[in-house]
């Protein structure tokens, strides 16, 4: 006969067995767009190593040390690694985090997964052609969306106009 500890033991070495890997999956980046799915060695060769190690190994800069958290200028923020344009200067605000924050991509330029890094879920950005990691998305931005589009700077260049 089982007892009830036995029982309650059993179902909760099951569920971190079952459930741990799954706390720390990944939902997966997006495919790139044919044309744009290249290899380690040809990224290298056209990203600078911080450029990289945000866009294709989703690691986060420092805050405050990209130039483009403090642009103002009018224009638009570009993948760094495809030169899409993501964002429009009109959606950019000042959040204090240290990362350019946006408060609404450009249509049809990103796409999303959800990570676990930290051990809870985030919804991660992706630039909708190459698949290269930006940042993230947060509940806590301005009106009219409410959201805040976190990114990497490196992730980024700024063309004015």
């Amino acid at each position: 006969m089982i007892d009830r500890r036995h029982l309650i033991a059993g179902f909760a070495l099951g569920a971190a067995f079952i459930g741990a890997p799954m706390l720390f999956a990944r939902s997966g980046r997006p495919q790139a767009e044919p044309g744009w799915r290249l290899s380690d060695a040809e990224w290298k060769k056209r990203l600078s190593p911080l450029q990289y190690r945000v866009l294709r190994e989703a690691a986060t800069e420092r805050p405050f040390t990209s130039p483009l958290d403090k642009e103002k200028r009018a224009g638009t923020f570009r993948c760094a690694g495809c030169a899409l344009p993501l964002y429009s200067s009109k959606t950019k605000y000042d959040s204090r985090t240290g990362w350019p924050s946006f408060w609404a991509p450009l249509k049809g330029a990103i796409a999303t997964s959800t990570d676990h890094d930290l051990g809870y879920a985030r919804t991660e950005v992706h630039c909708k052609r190459c698949g290269g990691h930006l940042g993230h998305i947060f509940d806590d931005g301005p009106k009219p969306t409410g959201k805040r589009y976190c990114m990497n700077g490196a992730a980024m260049a700024f063309r004015p106009g």
